[in-house]
């Protein structure tokens, strides 16, 4: 070869290398992230706490009193709450040591590498976008509790239940309005959030008064029915009812506070959803008979009712209902637009929806998609509530196994990682954590399965499979054989650059 050509290729080799790094630096400049640090203690813990009493305690409680017995129901949950206790805990420690946003993401890119990491993430924001569909069902459908004449235009029929344009336009138009507050900054979104979960406890203090003066014990009765059937009954929906503490680690990056009392944020929301399951079941089943409450449209709202011996106060309750349902929507939708941009910022999605919103410095794009989403949603009909409820369960419970699996991986492969909240002491005790948490959602997760007492439905299994099979095609364009730990990001952004220059 002569000199000169020598010279060309080797200017070549550079200039190809050059190239390839540029278009890599470009890339981490595009998602430098340059989310506003805003959120204070209350803020990040109205989020998590709001994010878990959404509305599922308003039409299902009276499900659960049938199902179990008063309390069966309340065994039930707190069983689930010492569950989600345990699997808070695991994620107080990773979120302290990593206060980013996207949570899982994070942890499962350090411990399990990019592919796992896009499984746990892909997961988890399938259980929040169906809960974030779920409240724009069940907004209309509270309304028409206060509005009896709500339903007018009929449209279509779904599952055998009419779809009204009056009706739907509800949910729709509060879609646009929660992704608007999102869109225009996380301290408003705050602070929405923050006086609206005042208003719930005030809501629930006025269920415990009403209790003690107008409630009893007599009413509880029978405390157990339906045998385990019963109680698996109850406990299969607390992945849905309990998911919103991990909303704290997805917002970690915007919360203004030392990382070791983020951490500790997560499990006192975890207690205070507990807390406020247990009373919402005492309560409503010591307002009415067993009979009575199964024959109530929404128990809980007869159950306010009965106690206080006035409509008015059902009303109130039902008030309450959309207050939870605009806690858990905000802050769902947060969690679900963080998780977005922070795989958009690895490359494990369309660098659309990373995109900031230059004002407000929000990912827009991912707001915008989940926003369409929920627009969509009141049009299928009240039957999606259930469906809706079922199909994301199974995904959170995913989520929430390999993020205990990660939490091992890291306490054996990174013994020395900085860990300002550091569970179970410097012995075997967090291990012993992070094993009980997987093997609890193991079982948590096969009780979803066909033939079980609580298994799913044909149509919750089908919009799961949907879910997944979308993610599928983002996963097989993730680059196989990157190691995980604490660059894990960066070499799969170099690999991407490499890939696409």
């Amino acid at each position: 070869m002569r000199d000169s050509d020598k010279t060309s290729t080797g200017r070549a080799s550079v200039l190809t290398q050059v190239e390839t790094n540029e278009d890599f630096i470009n890339i981490k400049q595009h998602h430098t992230p340059s989310l506003l640090k805003v959120l204070g203690n209350r803020d990040a813990l109205a989020l998590g706490f709001g994010a878990m009493i959404g509305f599922g305690w308003v039409v299902l409680t009276g499900g659960w009193i049938n199902d179990a017995g008063t309390m069966g129901a309340v065994t039930a949950m707190i069983a689930g709450g010492i569950i989600m206790g345990i699997v808070g805990l695991t994620y107080a420690e990773l979120t302290a040591a990593m206060p980013k946003a996207g949570g899982e993401h994070n942890f499962l890119l350090r411990a399990m590498g990019p592919r796992w990491s896009f499984v746990g993430s892909w997961a988890i924001t399938g259980g929040y976008v169906t809960i974030v569909a779920f409240e724009a069902v069940a907004l209309p459908r509270t309304a028409g509790y206060l509005f009896p004449n709500l339903s007018q235009i009929p449209l279509w029929q779904i599952a055998g239940e009419q779809v009204y344009l009056t009706w739907a336009l509800v949910g729709a138009i509060a879609a646009v309005v929660i992704t608007g507050i999102n869109i225009r900054g996380v301290k408003l979104a705050g602070v929405v959030q923050t006086f609206v979960v005042l208003f719930l406890l005030i809501i629930g203090a006025m269920l415990v008064f009403g209790a003690f003066t107008g409630g009893s014990t007599v009413n509880m009765q029978p405390f157990f029915t339906g045998g385990m059937g019963g109680f698996f009954a109850v406990l299969v929906v607390v992945p849905f009812l309990f998911v919103g503490f991990d909303v704290i680690p997805q917002s970690a990056e915007e919360v203004n506070v030392a990382p070791r009392q983020i951490g500790k944020l997560v499990v006192i929301a975890v207690v205070l959803a507990t807390i406020w399951y247990v009373m919402i079941v005492l309560t409503t089943s010591s307002s009415m008979s067993a009979a009575a409450i199964g024959q109530a449209d929404i128990a809980t709202a007869d159950a306010m009712g009965a106690l206080f011996g006035s409509d008015v106060m059902a009303k109130v309750l039902i008030a309450g209902g959309i207050a939870g349902i605009l806690t858990s929507w905000n802050s769902l939708l947060l969690g679900a637009s963080r998780l977005m941009y922070s795989m958009a910022r690895s490359g494990m999605l369309p660098a659309w929806f990373g995109t900031l919103h230059p004002t407000f410095r929000t990912p827009i794009n991912a707001l915008y998609f989940i926003g369409a989403l929920s627009f969509l949603a009141p049009f299928f009909g009240t039957q999606m509530l259930g469906w809706l409820v079922d199909s994301g369960a199974p995904s959170i419970v995913i989520a929430y196994i390999l993020v205990a699996v990660a939490f091992l991986v890291l306490r054996r492969r990174e013994p020395t990682m900085d860990r300002p909240l550091r569970i179970g002491g410097t012995g075997n005790g967090g291990i012993v954590i992070g094993v009980a948490a997987a093997s609890l959602c193991l079982a948590l997760l096969s009780l979803y399965l066909p033939g079980m007492p609580a298994g799913l439905s044909l149509e919750p299994w089908v919009l799961f499979g949907l879910w997944w099979v979308g993610g599928l095609f983002f996963y097989l364009r993730i680059p196989a054989g990157i190691k995980p730990g604490h660059d894990s990001e960066e070499r799969l952004l170099e690999s991407l650059a490499a890939r696409r220059s």
